[in-house]
């Protein structure tokens, strides 16, 4: 069975970090959220997969190339228009053979485990199927009606008690899906929605039928929800892995990976689940608690703490500094004496509506510089290219290039 996944949007509410990646480029335990959805594929024995890109494609190519080394063959389409759902899997048409009996869609940019993938692969049915999770809060997410298995009926992001059934967004279609989608109806968003494409089936008598899972499924729709899918990534590892440098008086208590020519200086304390990539340098005395994500090529001084966080690749983080619930992006410096307020239930207006954050500290995109004792807001985020001088307190988001003497 041939695999589509959907990777070409950029994931507009994930920014600043999809400023300059595409949202299924974003690391979860220092890997793409796309590359844990190809290794779902491909401990499933599916491992010939047609990419759908768009934003940032030249990212992604270059990390995933034709795929071998993932243990995959992939094949790449550009969406050169973002006209939705629909229209991206149109794209692959031309690969899909008409005698194919199915072929699977899935996003790019939702965690799933090996098992999720597996509960729509057995039980299957129909023309189409759609895997779906009960959830008690549906809002923002499209919910099916259904009678024995048999959808009747897909609301697509309309909050309320009609449902608890939602969408994971992972289908299996037959090649004759393709004659539906050339007759699917543009929608209010000016977009072609293959939710729309199946109501069209739905309503000409075809079968669409929904099969539950309760395996991981988690759709990182904000940059915060990175958060909690590294959580439970870290926490789902099987055990400690040490390949760098660990000076003696480290102290290191639980599931923590440690990656290749990374040192560890004497009094640093890590408490996992947390894993730490390659060519890091941290201490000495330095804590890191537990859910804490450091890329590859990251310095951290004497004296800072950092929990629940992630930290991408090539950032420098001096001493005295307190990082909580946040996520900072690559080749970002950051001065002696940062502090990050952090809240609960933070309301994070964005195009005009109100979402509820978590607990949240700040989020920071790419290549920003921050000098001595500043302290950001809970909630404010840093686009990319910023300058903060030192002795700052920030108060409201800043835009990209910044500055604030």
């Amino acid at each position: 069975m041939k695999a589509i996944i959907l990777a070409a949007g950029e994931g507009l509410r994930c920014r600043p970090l999809t400023l300059t990646r595409s949202k299924v480029m974003l690391p979860i335990a220092n890997r793409p959220i796309l590359e844990h959805v190809i290794d779902s594929l491909e401990k499933n024995r599916i491992t010939d997969i047609i990419l759908i890109v768009g934003y940032k494609k030249e990212r992604i190519m270059d990390y995933f190339e034709d795929g071998l080394n993932f243990g995959v063959k992939i094949k790449y389409i550009e969406q050169k228009a973002q006209l939705g759902t629909a229209h991206a899997i149109e794209q692959a048409k031309s690969m899909i053979d008409p005698e194919d009996s199915e072929f699977l869609v899935l996003n790019g940019d939702n965690l799933v485990e090996p098992k999720t993938i597996a509960d729509l692969l057995n039980n299957y049915e129909g023309d189409a199927s759609l895997l779906t999770v009960r959830m008690e809060e549906t809002a923002g997410y499209g919910v099916v009606l259904e009678e024995r298995k048999r959808v009747t009926r897909i609301l697509e992001k309309r909050p309320g008690d009609l449902s608890r059934i939602v969408n994971t967004g992972i289908y299996i279609f037959t090649p004759q899906v393709f004659e539906t989608i050339e007759k699917t109806p543009i929608s209010e968003s000016g977009e072609y929605a293959i939710t729309d494409t199946l109501q069209l089936m739905i309503d000409e008598g075809k079968i669409v039928t929904s099969v539950p899972t309760e395996s991981k499924w988690l759709d990182a729709v904000h940059s915060w929800d990175l958060l909690k899918a590294n959580a439970i990534v870290l926490d789902s590892a099987r055990s400690l892995r040490i390949e760098g440098e660990v000076e003696e008086g480290v102290v290191i208590r639980g599931k923590v990976t440690i990656g290749k020519n990374t040192r560890i200086r004497s009094g640093t304390y890590i408490l996992g689940p947390a894993v730490i990539g390659e060519n890091c340098d941290i201490g000495p005395n330095v804590v890191i608690l537990p859910s804490t994500t450091i890329g590859d090529n990251v310095s951290i001084r004497s004296f800072t703490e950092i929990q629940n966080s992630i930290i991408m690749n090539d950032c420098r983080i001096y001493s005295h500094g307190q990082i909580s619930n946040s996520i900072i992006g690559s080749n970002n410096t950051i001065g002696s004496g940062f502090f990050v307020e952090e809240k609960e239930g933070l309301s994070i207006i964005m195009n005009g509506t109100i979402h509820r954050a978590p607990k949240l500290g700040t989020i920071f995109g790419d290549d920003n510089r921050i000098g001595n004792s500043v302290l950001v807001k809970a909630g404010v985020t840093i686009a990319v290219d910023c300058q903060v001088e030192s002795g700052n307190t920030i108060y409201r988001d800043l835009s990209r290039h910044s500055v604030v003497l």
